[in-house]
């Protein structure tokens, strides 16, 4: 059966920006609300940024293993999962510890979806198709965005007079969770199934790791790789230290009844 591309390219663009926000941006406010200093939340959320940076290096171990299209459902689902946990973790005096541990699991989950959504754009769709919803798919990311950064944090700051804010916190992760899992359910059942979207085969003789090992070789061999890795790691770095001491003081700011200058 055909499947419209309009049937999955904003769900799967709405579903890819869901993890990078609450890692990077909510998790910022929420651990706030939950009284963690400003360096500890500076520090350990940049560190999160990471596994989006360096994704391209097991890259190939996503050809290797499998599809495309069964990574991104068993990443939505994982991805699932690991929101749950983080609800369940703010409950916990451990909070900070735990969360941290899974917002960092959830970051190279989050990579790896990356990863095969954009393999398996390419694949689903033809030269044109791309080109004409390149434009979708950028704003359906976007609409994740606004709903991590908007609809979560509301939905947590209306909650948290009522119930306090851990409760507040663990609701809203739950609702987010519910929303992955059930994209998980309709991308397995809305995804196309390209012809090419097939694993790549393993050379007779040759592990799944030697095979991962020797594409490892080959990219440490590209001429000038110093300079690659230096502006894969830096060129973004300056903004994500503003970005995330932004929201901190401003909510100093907010506790204390005004802007904090």
């Amino acid at each position: 059966m055909m499947r419209t591309p309009w049937s999955w390219v904003p769900s799967l663009y709405f579903a890819e920006g869901i993890p990078y926000v609450l890692v990077m941006s909510v998790s910022v406010v929420l651990y706030k609300r939950l009284d963690v200093d400003n360096a500890a939340i500076a520090l350990y959320t940049s560190l999160l940024y990471l596994p989006w940076v360096i994704k391209g290096g097991w890259s190939p171990l996503v050809d290797l293993v499998a599809t495309k299209r069964r990574w991104i459902t068993a990443c939505q689902a994982l991805l699932a999962v690991a929101l749950l946990g983080v609800a369940g973790a703010v409950l916990t005096p451990m909070f900070f510890a735990l969360t941290v541990a899974l917002l960092a699991t959830m970051a190279f989950v989050s990579a790896t979806h990356d990863i095969a959504a954009d393999g398996f754009y390419m694949l689903g769709l033809d030269a044109g198709q791309q080109a004409a919803l390149v434009g979708v798919r950028s704003t359906f990311y976007r609409i994740a965005v606004i709903f991590g950064q908007g609809g979560v944090v509301v939905l947590a700051g209306v909650l948290e007079p009522r119930l306090g804010v851990p409760i507040a916190w663990a609701t809203a992760f739950v609702a987010v969770a519910a929303v992955m899992a059930a994209l998980s359910a309709y991308h397995g059942r809305a995804l196309p199934r390209p012809a090419a979207d097939m694993a790549l085969p393993r050379g007779d003789g040759h592990s799944l790791w030697g095979d991962v090992g020797q594409t490892f070789a080959q990219f440490f061999q590209k001429p000038r790789l110093g300079a690659l890795l230096a502006f894969l790691l830096l060129y973004r770095l300056a903004e994500a230290q503003l970005v995330k001491l932004v929201a901190p003081f401003l909510l100093d700011g907010r506790d204390r009844g005004g802007l904090g200058l």
